[in-house]
């Protein structure tokens, strides 16, 4: 998945919110402090903006990595390696 080697090389990303802090308001992902996570867009078939495809990492670097499809109403957590 290109977002994840853009991820793994530090960029550069094509979207300006790419890298930006994941706020995890909808308390979906483990609680942890303000900034731990950071999110990434994952290009959408058809669509013109953003989409609603992210990769969610946390840590610096990351440590662990979450995919939603949904824009943030579900995710699931991925090996980046796989």
């Amino acid at each position: 998945m290109a977002t994840l080697v853009l991820i793994d090389r530090g960029g550069p990303f094509p979207y300006r919110k790419d890298g930006t802090v994941f706020q995890n308001r909808e308390r979906l992902l483990p609680d942890k402090p303000r900034g731990y996570y950071r999110e990434y867009t994952v290009p959408t078939p058809g669509e013109n903006d953003r989409g609603a495809r992210r990769i969610v990492t946390g840590g610096n670097p990351p440590e662990v990595y979450y995919y939603t499809a949904d824009h943030y109403r579900s995710f699931r957590r991925i090996d980046p390696r796989r």
